[in-house]
Formats: C-alpha cells, sequence, structure tokens
C-alpha cells in the first residue's frame, strides 16, 4: 500500500508539472472576460472564477458484461487534483481542471489466461482459472462538468457537480498472487484513452474570505472497455468504477 502511494504521488508530480503551462494559459484567457457574477457564499464578492485543489480516497471495482470475467473485490486509492470554475451565473460555472487518479481493482477468469506484462522475465505469465489478476492503474483525467450551486446557507453552500472526463492511462502495474508476480508492468493489457461520466455532490464550509473548505461524495464509471482482449483472452467489457471522498480547498 505504502509503495503503491509513493508511486501514485511520484506521478502526479510529473503530470503537475507537465500541465503547468496549461492552467496558466486557461487564467490568462479567463481573465480577459468581464463577467459580473456573484459567488454563493462570498456576499459581495464578485469573481468570474474559482481555483481549488482537492485529495480524494478512492474506493474502485470492476464491472463486467460476461460471467467467464468477474470482479473479485475492491482496492484503494486516490484522486489529486486542481479544480477552476468559470461562473456564467450565481448559481451555475462550468467546471474542469487536472485529475491523476490512482486506482485498481481485481479480476478472475473461468479459464486459464495467457497475461501480457512488459518486464517479467518470460514475458507472458500463464494465469490458472479462478486465479486473480489485481490491477494498479493511474490515470490523467480532465473532467468537463456542469457546477450548480445553493445560495449561502449560514457559513455552507451544497453544491452537484456533472459531467465528462477523457482519460488518459498514464501508468499500469499487476500482482497475480498464484504466480508470486507483483508490481510488474501491464500497460500492454490496458486501454490507453477512456472517457467516463462523473457525478458529485457536496458541501463548501466558508472558513473566511474566498476560501472554503470542500467536503463531498463522488461516483465516476468509465463507458468504454479498460482492458484489452489479447491473444485468446475472453471478449469483455470491463468497466471501472470508483467511489470517492472529496476532501478539498476552494480559493
Amino acid at each position: 500500500m505504502n509503495g503503491f502511494f509513493v508511486s501514485g504521488l511520484k506521478y502526479s508530480q510529473t503530470c503537475i508539472a507537465k500541465v503547468h503551462k496549461l492552467l496558466t494559459f486557461i487564467f490568462v484567457v479567463s481573465s480577459c472576460y468581464n463577467s459580473n457574477a456573484q459567488v454563493p457564499g462570498r456576499p459581495g464578492f464578485v469573481a468570474p472564477m474559482s481555483f481549488g485543489v482537492h485529495f480524494d480516497p478512492v474506493i474502485s471495482w470492476f464491472g463486467t458484461n460476461i460471467d467467464a470475467v468477474s470482479n473479485q473485490g475492491a482496492r484503494p486509492g486516490f484522486n489529486f487534483g486542481i479544480s477552476y470554475n468559470r461562473y456564467f451565473g450565481p448559481n451555475y460555472s462550468f467546471s474542469t481542471g487536472i485529475n491523476i487518479i490512482n486506482a485498481g481493482g481485481r479480476l478472475i477468469s473461468r479459464e486459464t489466461t495467457l497475461f501480457e506484462l512488459k518486464n517479467y522475465e518470460y514475458k507472458i505469465a500463464t494465469v490458472g482459472p479462478n486465479e486473480a489478476i489485481i490491477y494498479k492503474i493511474q490515470y490523467m483525467a480532465v473532467p468537463l462538468g456542469l457546477k450548480l450551486q445553493t445560495n449561502q446557507i449560514g457559513y455552507m453552500t451544497f453544491f452537484a457537480d456533472l459531467g465528462i472526463d477523457p482519460k488518459v492511462v498514464i501508468g499500469g502495474k499487476a500482482d497475480i498472487p498464484s504466480l508470486q508476480i507483483k508490481g510488474e508492468t501491464a500497460t500492454a493489457e490496458l486501454r490507453a484513452f477512456n472517457l467516463s461520466y462523473h457525478v458529485m455532490t457536496g458541501v463548501e464550509y466558508s472558513v473566511g474570505g474566498t476560501t472554503a473548505v470542500v467536503l463531498g461524495l463522488g461516483f465516476d464509471n468509465n463507458f468504454f472497455d479498460i482492458t484489452k482482449d489479447n491473444g485468446e483472452q475472453p471478449a469483455d467489457r470491463v468497466s471501472h468504477k470508483l467511489f470517492s471522498f472529496r476532501m478539498g480547498v476552494n480559493f
């Protein structure tokens, strides 16, 4: 678990550095507009946009469309990211940002599976029937959503955010306990691109000025197959589902 966490943080630092210029560009372009939308929860403050950071613990698992391949339990992970909201009304904004997601799951097959591993001594691992393959996947996602907010109630503002998330797989490893294989690169078994929808609800608690603590619950589900069907592997469609606990700060 600690190795997975450290590996995820390294991926996060690398990807955030790469998108720094993109976020700067978004900031400059957004500043060119003269929106006068009042941000809920910030009485008297007029701002066309807001930024935030978040670190979300995640529980993720797979869903399959055939009985021959099935999910066998959930995996812990996290989602670290930067959010951006562009307001077009007092209670409405377009939401986007950059997310680095570390998630996974466990799959078993009723049949013997030949599983390709990049750095494995034999390149192909022969996994017996009903033996688990544990996936550890890192995504970079750019959420595109619509955020709806209430007016401030006391110190709190309630919100809901719905949208879609284009994703790129930036890393993938696998454990196969029955073969004593751990942390081997498995990107050859994963599709590089995917698309998911997200639903997030929660509350922003004002702590002074324009700063608010954010707490929420979210669900994310991929539209497309996350795994490849290499060789004689079963023709399945494996979706990746994530349940997250939002913890963040908006500025």
